[in-house]
């Protein structure tokens, strides 16, 4: 009987002490910066689903596109003011508010060589995680909790209306382009606009400009890309480790419990390796249905033009290191990471091509294109 009596008074103890966590049912309405219709948004969905199902139903999260609520470029604001609960987004779409903002995605130019891995490797382990909250609370004075999970990268050259054999080409050339790398693009002599991705095709077929950037693969194709052009370039360098973000209203932050916080933290970090590996498949499939169904020709960008914009946006961060100590500080925080990780790197991983080229020869995504 004693054994019984402290048996239930176990149970009894246990359950008061899971009362607090299991009660707090939480209901959150958080808005992307994306259509619906884009896996960009799927990411979104994916953290949504996985946190929904990591707190077994006590942290609920309602997704909605691009547009719902507030804006997509209003989403920071609104998460700041508490219209929303939070936002997905891309921190490329506050360079208006400061600079710096880039290099919370990674920054353009490759990051002094790193590649996705390394750039969330510098976030984790290299202080960006912290740079960049501090970034957002402190340098723009907002009250949101910041967490990267969008690897949309690397990131094509883009679509044009003809071809593009060299630097002199694009010049003149009014083109969709987004954060910095517009303001890099605008030095090497384009015409540069910024928009939201479901503004793209409309202002194509209105003759509004004559080539975009969006992403790439799977995106480009879902947002029609192809109906309105036909020459796609690849690679680019200026969204090469590009990475976007998870952001909360700080109060709501600070209201959830450690356990809700660490689940969300945990589901960001999934969502990340998961639908990334996910992503590269279907840009892969992608970039075959592009030539086969719909004539695209997938081309090289030509080498000039990488080159010329490494060395322009080199010249561009270093002007706004000298305006901006807090800029300084994250970059040479990024420089200093990719200093050890990057020439470890080429010592220790045989060049992606070497085993590439050996099964599958410069032209293989042609020859397998035409096959089908």
């Amino acid at each position: 009987m004693r054994h019984v009596i402290l048996s239930a008074a176990a149970l009894a103890c246990a359950a008061t002490f899971a009362l607090p966590t299991a009660a707090q049912n939480v209901n959150l309405k958080m808005q992307a910066t994306w259509p619906a219709s884009l896996t960009l948004y799927e990411n979104f969905t994916y953290f949504v689903e996985r946190v929904g199902k990591i707190s077994a139903g006590t942290l609920k999260i309602d997704a909605m596109p691009a547009g719902q609520v507030v804006p997509a470029f209003e989403v920071l604001d609104a998460t700041h003011k508490k219209v929303l609960d939070g936002a997905h987004a891309w921190s490329g779409y506050w360079v208006g508010k400061n600079k710096a903002a880039i290099l919370c995605t990674g920054g353009p130019g490759g990051t002094f060589g790193m590649d996705m891995i390394d750039a969330i490797g510098w976030m984790h382990h290299g202080g960006g995680n912290e740079l960049c909250n501090e970034f957002f609370q402190k340098e723009l004075k907002l009250n949101v909790q910041w967490l990267p999970i969008l690897p949309s990268g690397p990131q094509a050259f883009g679509w044009f209306k003809r071809p593009v054999k060299n630097l002199a080409d694009f010049k003149g050339m009014k083109c969709r382009q987004t954060g910095m790398a517009a303001e890099v693009w605008q030095r090497m002599g384009m015409t540069t606009v910024n928009m939201p991705g479901g503004e793209i095709i409309p202002s194509a077929q209105r003759g509004v400009i004559d080539c975009a950037e969006w992403v790439g693969g799977v995106e480009d194709l879902r947002l029609g890309f192809h109906n309105v052009w036909k020459y796609h370039y690849t690679p680019g360098m200026h969204e090469n480790v590009t990475i976007g973000e998870v952001i909360f209203n700080m109060d709501v932050w600070k209201g959830l419990s450690v356990q809700h916080q660490e689940m969300i933290k945990s589901a960001a970090n999934e969502t990340f390796l998961i639908w990334w590996a996910k992503w590269q498949k279907q840009n892969a499939e992608a970039l075959v249905e592009l030539q086969t169904k719909h004539g695209v020709r997938i081309l090289r960008t030509p080498p000039d033009i990488l080159v010329e914009f490494l060395k322009t946006w080199d010249v561009i961060a270093a002007e706004e290191g000298k305006k901006s100590p807090f800029f300084k500080k994250v970059h040479d925080s990024q420089r200093t990471y990719a200093s050890v990780v990057v020439p470890a790197k080429r010592f220790y991983f045989p060049p992606y091509s070497f085993a590439a080229n050996y099964y599958f020869p410069e032209g293989g995504a042609k020859q397998a294109a035409a096959k089908k």
